[in-house]
């Protein structure tokens, strides 16, 4: 069911129309073939760059879409009802070109953002270690500053796209402490860095996963974003944005999930009856779809609060712990109402509960959304 938005232009609208019809033909036919073999899905991304998907909500000037993030995020809504490894590829896309598109230089953007945001460069980021997920500060990768530029020394862990990028948003340790860390725009091939083999994980299969492993890699000097020490202030300033992206997506998955079981239970009978008619079910669809509304409240309200310059870091981990939560709890209960079907690979709401659940865990997990929150209410 195409869902009745609230957009603010003419252009906006006819964006989400064309994304609808992407999706449908370019998504919605390859995502089970894909998700299963767990296959790469190749020259994906160039189409979705070349119709301007990538650079969405970055300035024209820039070379992005010049679009609200309003609009950008039900884009991400839109695409990860079809294919969330997808969604969640693009999010992170453009959580990767945040760091050089806010804290780059003019010369660094002229440089290296036109691609990245037409598409034709594709962006992973880099900030999780095996020891140091949630803890940033705690980060052990080095980069060590050399007459050539930048020699850099450890392993990166969890990202999205790892060995498959143009070029990461890297943060490694160039001094000592929480003001000890930077940020570069990292190629995606150099002499001294390998990835370990792809994650297996539990969903989200199409798009690897993988560690990173630097082993003295050469970085020129003008790879390095912002200051010195910067790199936190850096992170932390993008991963806003990404919360909203991964509610966004989130959305979009239970927004699925609720469709394919209100779907089967407009179809299904017992007693005579279709099941949707039942009292106790149509309750279970009604709070789904509750929930599902309420997700979509939550991150426009955040966006629209960053489209007028106002603070939204609450607002986004509300949103974020709002619309993951929300997602698991419709994928499961998508799953109960299709009963012993739900739990087959036959039908999809299998796979959107498997694909939910990392969502509660990634761009800082719900426990790390409450403290943040939380945090917030002290005077």
């Amino acid at each position: 069911m195409a869902v009745d938005r609230l957009l603010p232009t003419d252009e906006a609208q006819d964006l989400i129309e064309l994304v609808r019809d992407v999706a449908d033909k370019e998504l919605t036919t390859r995502v089970t073939e894909h998700e299963r073999a767990e296959t790469y899905p190749e020259g994906l991304f160039a189409t979705l760059g070349g119709l301007g998907l990538l650079g969405l909500p970055y300035p024209e000037e820039m070379g992005g879409g010049g679009q609200p993030y309003e609009v950008y995020l039900q884009v991400l809504e839109e695409l990860g009802a079809r294919w969330a490894a997808v969604a969640v590829a693009v999010s992170v896309h453009g959580l990767s070109c945040h760091p050089l598109a806010t804290f780059g230089t003019d010369a660094q953007r002229e440089r290296w953002l036109p691609a990245m945001l037409a598409g034709e460069q594709i962006g992973g980021y880099s900030l999780s270690e095996p020891q140091a997920g949630s803890d940033a500060a705690a980060l052990a990768c080095r980069a060590e500053r050399t007459e050539q530029g930048y020699r850099v020394t450890g392993t990166k862990a969890w990202i999205t796209h790892g060995g498959k990028a143009d070029f990461y948003a890297l943060f490694a340790r160039t001094g000592e402490g929480s003001r000890g860390i930077s940020c570069f725009l990292a190629p995606g091939q150099v002499e001294g860095l390998s990835f370990g083999r792809p994650e297996e994980k539990m969903g989200l299969t199409a798009i690897p996963t993988t560690s990173a492993h630097w082993d003295g890699a050469l970085l020129e000097a003008d790879r390095l974003l912002g200051a010195e020490g910067q790199g936190l202030s850096i992170a932390f300033s993008a991963l806003d944005s990404g919360r909203l992206g991964i509610a966004a997506v989130a959305t979009g998955l239970a927004q699925a999930a609720l469709d394919a079981a209100v779907g089967y239970a407009q179809e299904r009978t017992t007693f005579g009856r279709k099941i949707a008619d039942h009292q106790g079910l149509g309750f279970l669809l009604a709070d789904m779809a509750a929930a599902v509304d309420s997700a979509r409240a939550t991150y426009l309200d955040a966006a629209r609060r960053r489209d007028l310059g106002r603070p939204y870091g609450r607002q986004a981990s509300v949103a974020k712990l709002v619309a993951t939560d929300a997602a698991m709890k419709v994928t499961t209960d998508a799953v109960q109402v299709l009963g012993g079907y739900g739990y087959t690979r036959d039908f999809p709401v299998e796979r959107y509960m498997r694909e939910a659940k990392i969502m509660q865990i990634f761009e800082g997990t719900n426990q790390i959304q409450r403290l943040v929150i939380s945090r917030s209410l002290a005077p």
